[in-house]
Formats: C-alpha cells, structure tokens, sequence
C-alpha cells in the first residue's frame, strides 16, 4: 500500500487524542491551553519531517529526482551525463576584392544580436570565398537557414555587402539537455546494461551526442553484418538532422563501437509530412493551436522510421485538443504508412 503524507489537521488530531486518552480527564482541543499548544507544536514539526521524507522520497529515483539529484544519478551511471549545449557551425560565403584577407575570429553578427567568429584566415579568390564559422553563444538559437545574413562586426575594406550562410546552412547547435530527456536516459541505461556493442549500446551512444532526442537501431537493414543508426533531432526547426549534424553522431560511435562489426552507417531518416486538411469548431486560433500541438506530440511518440500512424490516432489527437468541440477533416483519409527509412513530420496544416 502507498504511504500517504498525513496532513497537518491529521497530525494535530492524533496528538490531542494521545494526550487526552493518557492524562484521563484533559482537554487538549481547548484554544488556550499548555496542553492545546503542545498537541500543536509536535504536530507541526512532525508534518515538516514527513515533508522532508516525502521529499527525499522522490529524489532517491531518477524518474522523480530533481535537477541537483538527477545530476548525481546521471554521473554515476551516463557516461556523459547532461548533455552541454553545442555550437552551430557552418559555412559563409563573403564577396569581395580579390586577396582581401578574413582574419581567423573575425566576428559577424545576425540580425537579432548572436555573434559568430571565423574558424580560419581566408583569402578573397575569384571574387568570393567560403569560410567555416562557429558560434559563440552555444544552444539551439545559432542555427541558420541557407542565405542568412551575417554582418562584419567591423567593417573589412575590400569585402562587399554581408556574408551569407552558405549550403547546408548553420548547424549542430542544441540547448542543454532538459531533465526529462536526462531522466530517461538514465532509467535506460539501468534497464539495459551496456553489452559491448549491443543494439541498445548504439542507440545509448547515439543520444549521447548533444541535440539527439530519439534514435534506432536497425540490423542486417543493408547487408548482412551491417547495423544501421537512425536518429532526429525534435527540438531543431525540423527534426530530421542535416549531413553535419550526421557525420557527427557517425564519428562519435566509431570511436565508440566495435571493430569487428562488417559495416556501420549513421543514416538520417527521410521526411514523410503529414499535410492534414481540417475544419474544426470553434474555428479559433487557440484552438487550431491546440490541435497543431497535439499532432506534433503524437509524432513525436508515436513512429519510428518505418512505422505507421494509424488514422484512428490522428483523429484521436484532434479530438483531445483543448478547446476544440467537433472536426471535420477530409485528408488523410486512411493510415499513414512509411516504407523503411521514412518517418512521419507535420507538414503543412489546411485549415477548412
């Protein structure tokens, strides 16, 4: 049976009963009596020390613990503990007079303030050249689409106009693990020891890398002998990771894994968007809103790449969005199937 904190009120009550019942003729519920204060001064003290245990109760598990607690957990039993938020790294392409020279950590700024720094010297050849950038603040924030601007914190003379994010855009930035990812890293790594290059060890290793949220693990997918890593990233504007982002898991565990394995690749799914069309009552835009939200988050539970969202869930997410009184929505009318490799990301919402 579950222990249940008593309650103040509780506490107060069984000291004045225990006071009456062995000083025969007392009466310790009188307002203005030694007896009175007594029953309630014990009863607070012991409601405090029950707190305490109840408190202690819960960081002593790393599925309940708090941040402080969970941290101890995590360092005993994660070989990399909370993740650290990472920088975006990328490349910019500046235009300008030929052998201008872009000193190394010379610093560009986006237009809402974060600053990056040249990885490099770079020299101005042919009119253009591209140089690697990192950023200087770590998280989520630094990452960059194809063709952002990015201004010379201090003019260079002979460079013309901004540098512009280049191909593959600015990426591996991510934000510190937060203790629910955290927690269930741990509880993970209690339920499934590490088994010297087993399935769930990649899978391990795989989230070890900051800004991986969920992985898996395929065998024999392309050949037999071979294991295949898939993994997103579902905190980043689009969860399915770029080819940087790739590389740096795939070097991660080759430093981890097994030498005797025949092939090893570290793939990123391939995106099947979810275009619903959807006419919902009351047609606000909390309530639309609510539904989004409610489709994000059985995407992110329920698939894996490979996998199929039934029809009856999707309409299930709907109806449980708040706010929302009746839908009606027209596609998709049947379950959504991925093939191998394919995974399930909201698309493009049609509001009816």
């Amino acid at each position: 049976m579950a222990w249940i904190r008593p309650l103040l009120q509780t506490l107060i009550n069984r000291n004045q009963a225990d006071i009456e019942s062995s000083l025969p003729g007392t009466d310790a519920k009188l307002r203005r009596t030694n007896l009175g204060v007594i029953a309630k001064i014990i009863a607070a003290c012991t409601h405090g020390l029950y707190g305490y245990v109840a408190y202690v109760a819960k960081q002593i598990l790393p599925d309940t613990a708090e941040k402080a607690f969970l941290d101890r957990h995590a360092s005993l039993w994660l070989k990399v503990p909370r993740k650290a938020a990472s920088y975006a790294v990328g490349q910019v392409l500046f235009i300008g007079t030929e052998s201008t020279l872009i000193e190394l950590g010379t610093v560009l700024v986006r237009g809402d303030g974060l600053e990056y720094s040249t990885d490099a010297d770079a020299t101005i050849s042919g009119g253009q050249v591209i140089v690697n950038i990192t950023a200087l603040t770590a998280g989520q924030t630094g990452n960059a689409l194809v063709g952002t601007s990015l201004n010379l914190a201090s003019p260079i003379a002979g460079i013309t106009g901004n540098a512009t994010v280049y191909t593959g855009g600015l990426s591996g930035g991510a934000d510190q693990e937060l203790d629910p990812a955290l927690s269930t890293r741990v509880v993970k790594r209690i339920q499934n020891p590490p088994h010297g290059g087993a399935k769930h060890d990649y899978e391990a290793w795989a989230l070890e890398v900051p800004g991986v949220t969920r992985a898996w693990v395929y065998s024999n997918e392309l050949g037999a002998g071979t294991l295949t890593v898939r993994f997103v990233r579902d905190d980043d504007a689009s969860i399915i990771p770029d080819a940087g982002e790739v590389a740096t898991v795939q070097a991660y565990i080759d430093n981890l894994r097994q030498v005797g394995l025949k092939a090893f690749y570290v793939v990123a799914p391939i995106a099947n968007p979810l275009n619903p069309s959807i006419q919902v009552n009351p047609n606000t835009a909390a309530v639309k809103a609510a539904v989004e939200a409610e489709l994000n988050d059985l995407i992110s539970r329920e698939p894996e790449p490979g996998n199929t969202i039934l029809l009856t869930h999707i309409r299930e997410a709907i109806s449980i969005a708040a706010g929302e009184n009746n839908y009606v929505m027209t596609t998709p009318n049947a379950d959504v199937v991925n093939t191998t490799g394919y995974i399930t990301t909201l698309g493009v919402i049609t509001w009816l």
